[in-house]
C-alpha cells in the first residue's frame, strides 16, 4: 500500500474516552430529553452532522448554536490538556517515511481542534496530508467521501490505502471507499461491529503491526 490514513479521535488521541462519556451523561440527554440514543450512532460523524441527524431522527431540545457551543467550549481543554497520544505514533509515522509510505490524519474533527492535537503533541508537518470533514462538501462518516477525498490529496485512489479508524462509523466509512482498513478496538466503544476491517488491533503495539505488515 502506498499511503496511511489516520483517524484522529480514538486512534491517535484518546479523546473517545471522553467525547463519548460527555455525549452519553450530559449531550445527548439535553439534546434528545427522553430517548434512548445510543452513543454509536453519533460517533464518527462531524458534530455538526449530529445535530441534523438527532434533529431529524428524534426532533431536539437544543437550537444548533447551544449544541455547537457545548462542543466548541469543551474541545480547548480537552485536546490541549486531558488527551494522550497513542503510545509510539512519533516511530511509527517514521518508519512509515523511511519506507516512502505517505501519511494523511483523516478527522471529523474541524481544523481548528486538529491544530491544537498537532501543535501539543509536536506532529505538525509530520503528515502529507491532513484533511477535516470541514474540507469536503458532501456528507461524513460513515459516508466514504471524506476517504476518497483523502486518498485524492495524496494523489492515490482509495484501494492505495490503509485506513486505521476505531469507530462503527468511521470502519464503514473506509470500508466502503475501498481501504484496506484497519480498526483499532477502545474500551470506550463497547461492543461494535468492526466486521467490515480487514485487520483489528486491541493495543497500540498490535495496530504498529497490522499497519506495517500492510505497507511492507
Amino acid at each position: 500500500m502506498d499511503c496511511v490514513l489516520f483517524d484522529m479521535d480514538g486512534v491517535m488521541v484518546d479523546s473517545e474516552d471522553y467525547w463519548t462519556e460527555l455525549q452519553r451523561e450530559e449531550i445527548l440527554p439535553q439534546t434528545v430529553p427522553g430517548e434512548d440514543v445510543e452513543v454509536e450512532e453519533v460517533t464518527g460523524m462531524n458534530y455538526r452532522e449530529i445535530y441534523d441527524y438527532l434533529d431529524e431522527e428524534y426532533g431536539t431540545a437544543l437550537t444548533r448554536e447551544e449544541f455547537v457551543g457545548i462542543f466548541e467550549d469543551t474541545a480547548e481543554e480537552l485536546y490541549g490538556e486531558r488527551v494522550s497520544l497513542l503510545e509510539g505514533l512519533h516511530e511509527l509515522l517514521e518508519e512509515l517515511h523511511e519506507r516512502d509510505v505517505r501519511t494523511a490524519l483523516v478527522s471529523s474533527s474541524p481544523h481548528d481542534w486538529i491544530d491544537i492535537v498537532l501543535e501539543r503533541f509536536d506532529l505538525e508537518g509530520e503528515f502529507d496530508a491532513v484533511v477535516s470533514a470541514e474540507d469536503i462538501d458532501g456528507p461524513g462518516k460513515p459516508e466514504p467521501a471524506i476517504f476518497e477525498h483523502a486518498a485524492g490529496e495524496l494523489g492515490v485512489s482509495a484501494d492505495r490505502c490503509v485506513a486505521v479508524e476505531d469507530s462503527e462509523n468511521g470502519v464503514e466509512a473506509a470500508a466502503r471507499a475501498g481501504t484496506t482498513v484497519v480498526a483499532y478496538r477502545i474500551d470506550a466503544h463497547g461492543d461494535i461491529d468492526l466486521s467490515p476491517a480487514d485487520a483489528v488491533a486491541d493495543d497500540p503495539d498490535e495496530l504498529r503491526e497490522a499497519i506495517l505488515a500492510r505497507t511492507e
